[in-house]
Order: structure tokens, then C-alpha cells, then sequence
């Protein structure tokens, strides 16, 4: 599966999520819908949607469900129309536009993806699926720029290289040990909705995707992580944006730094003053640190449930539940991370196992 190829596939995985009906007669109506959808009887589908919306046509779900609809059917334009309004109507919601990124990008519209991309993120920090999406856009965009570079300058060799590494990254598609999309987005579609008694809250949206939706495991991430421009490779952890949300993404971004075996990247996002595990000296401890994770052939780590806590505007804490995988160790366990903002950057001053 191609990388702009696995972005459309991951279009279904939304539909569970949505589906906050305001009754149990409505919730059912809209769950045969989507089973009429997972049949492949698209047809069929979009006429039950339609008479839906021509009794409640201001009903998010049920529009959410049309467009899933109509881009199934190869009706991106209409679907985007769908989307795009949803988007102006429940601004709150990342959901229609991570599909809005989803659908510019099948009509190679990389620079407008990323924009409906980032908007997500803004909505949902820890939004997984829209920084997977985000950085297979990366991808295609590094991909245009590193060809343009040799329209200008055919002997850059650096460019070449860059170029054959990105087209292998994109040909090999989502690494074999992840599930592929369409199967999670079956599994998840079977779960019954939660029946309220109002249209969905936007809040209640973004905790119905962090709660009930099965975690995506950390190697699929990988490849998009990969393919992601290499800003903060050398410079270490990302700019700090504003409050909680900043925090939240230094945190995923160094658990994708140790994914990746980015080995220097990963360190820079310890303070200068870390305070080692063990009272080791930094250089020995980050002797160890390199021998684990090079000696690892594959890492997969993953930060679920996190919660972030401002004790000011330069130290925080958050905890989390780390699932940390490799080929030859497993491990769940409660961490807990001090984060301090040095430079304009968070970074982590100390490490918390159990806690």
C-alpha cells in the first residue's frame, strides 16, 4: 500500500467515533448505514443517508456518514464539500478535517492537506491518526521539493539521495508488522455507539476517539515519522507552542524519537540538569542509553492517556501509560515525566517509573 494509498484507506477509521446519536432508534438507523458501508453496497447506503437527512438535515453523523460515503463512491469533490461544511460548522472536531487532508491529498493537493492537517492537531493534540497523515504529507512535499532540486541542479547528489530514500520509503508502504487500515476500521465499526440525548458534543467527540477507539500501534506510526522533514533531528525538541498543547507534543515527539532510534534526537530532549534514574553521571548514563537502543533491532513506543499538568509556565509533569515494544522485550508501565521549559523548549528534567 502506497502512502497517499494508506492515507485513503484510513478515512473509515472515524466512523465509530462520530456516531454520538441522540437516541437509540437513531443510533441504530445510522449503525445500519455504516453496515451497508462495510458490505460495500454503497449505493444502497447513500439513499438510506439521504432520507435520514431529509428528516434531520442538520445532523452531524448522519453528514459525517454521507461523506465517508461519497468518497468511497470516488465522489471527492461532493465528499470534500461535505467535510469542508462540517468543518465550518463544528470547528471543535478534528475529524472532518483529517478527511478533508485525506481527500486533497488522493488529488495531490499536499499543501492544502497539511493546512486541514495542522488545523486537527490544533483541535486534538494527541490526535494519532492526523500526525500519521501529517507526516506521509511531509513526505510527498519533501518528495516535490527534492525533485525540483534536481530540475535546478541535476548533479546534486545529496538531493538524489534524499529523493531514492524517500521513493523507497513510499513504495514499501506501512511496515508488515501493522495491522492494515481496513481491518482496524472493521473491528472498531462493530462497537455499538453511545446513545445521547443532544448532538455530539465537541468535547465528548474528542474523548470518545482517545477512550474507546483501540490505541494504533506505535509501528504503524513509524514510516510517516521516518519520511517527516528532519527540522528537530539536529536541534532536538520542537518549539513550545502554548500551554498544555505544547507540552503534550514535546512528549510525543520524543516517544517517536526513541521509536525511530534516533538516538541524539532522542537525548536532546533531556534538560542539562536530568536527573539520572540511578545518580549515574550524564555521560554513563547516556552510554547506556545508546547501547539499549542500538542493540534493539526495532522499538515501538507509545504514550496512551496522557495528562498534562501546568504547575507554571515553565514546569510541568505528565503521566502516562508507556507501551513500549522491541524484538526482544515487552513492557506496560505508569511513567511519569518532569518537564521544565528551557530556551522556549520542553524538556525532560526527570523520569518517574510506577508513578
Amino acid at each position: 500500500m502506497t502512502c497517499i494509498a494508506r492515507l485513503a484507506a484510513q478515512l473509515l477509521i472515524l466512523a465509530a467515533p462520530m456516531v454520538l446519536s441522540a437516541s437509540l432508534a437513531r443510533a441504530d438507523e445510522l449503525q445500519d448505514i455504516n453496515g451497508l458501508v462495510k458490505q460495500g453496497q454503497h449505493a444502497k447506503a447513500l439513499e438510506r443517508v439521504n432520507q435520514y437527512l431529509a428528516q434531520k438535515p442538520g445532523d452531524p453523523n448522519a453528514r459525517f456518514t454521507k461523506g465517508l460515503i461519497l468518497a468511497e463512491q470516488n465522489k471527492t469533490p461532493e465528499a470534500i464539500e461535505v467535510f469542508a461544511a462540517l468543518s465550518r460548522d463544528y470547528p471543535e472536531l478534528p475529524e472532518p478535517y483529517n478527511n478533508l487532508a485525506v481527500l486533497y491529498a488522493s488529488q495531490g493537493q499536499y499543501e492544502k492537506a497539511r493546512q486541514q492537517l495542522e488545523k486537527s492537531i490544533r483541535t486534538h493534540p494527541s490526535y494519532a491518526t492526523a500526525y500519521e497523515n501529517l507526516g506521509d504529507v511531509y513526505t510527498k512535499l519533501a518528495s516535490q521539493a527534492y525533485d525540483k532540486a534536481l530540475q535546478f541542479d541535476s548533479s546534486n547528489s545529496a538531493a538524489k539521495n534524499k529523493l531514492s530514500l524517500i521513493r523507497d520509503l513510499i513504495s514499501n508502504g506501512r511496515p508488515s508488522s501493522a495491522p492494515s487500515a481496513p481491518t482496524a476500521v472493521l473491528a472498531e465499526a462493530q462497537q455499538p455507539p453511545a446513545a445521547k440525548s443532544a448532538p455530539p458534543n465537541p468535547v465528548e467527540a474528542k474523548e470518545a476517539d482517545t477512550k474507546s477507539a483501540p490505541p494504533k500501534p506505535a509501528a504503524a506510526k513509524q514510516a510517516a515519522a521516518k519520511a517527516a522533514p528532519k527540522k528537530s533531528e539536529d536541534k532536538g525538541p520542537p518549539a513550545a507552542q502554548s500551554g498544555d498543547q505544547a507540552v503534550l507534543q514535546a512528549v510525543l515527539a520524543w516517544a517517536d524519537a526513541w521509536s525511530q532510534k534516533k538516538v541524539e534526537t532522542y537525548l536532546a530532549f533531556y534538560a542539562q540538569d536530568f536527573k539520572t534514574p540511578k545518580g549515574e553521571g550524564r555521560s554513563e548514563w547516556e552510554a547506556t542509553r545508546r547501547e539499549r537502543i542500538n542493540g534493539a533491532k526495532k522499538i515501538e513506543v507509545a504514550v496512551e492517556s496522557p495528562k498534562v499538568v501546568l504547575k507554571d509556565e515553565n514546569n510541568a509533569t505528565v503521566s502516562f501509560k508507556q507501551v513500549y515494544r522491541s524484538d526482544t522485550f515487552k513492557l506496560n508501565s505508569r511513567k511519569t515525566l518532569v518537564m521544565v521549559r528551557t530556551e522556549g523548549r520542553w524538556v525532560i528534567q526527570q523520569e518517574l517509573s510506577g508513578s
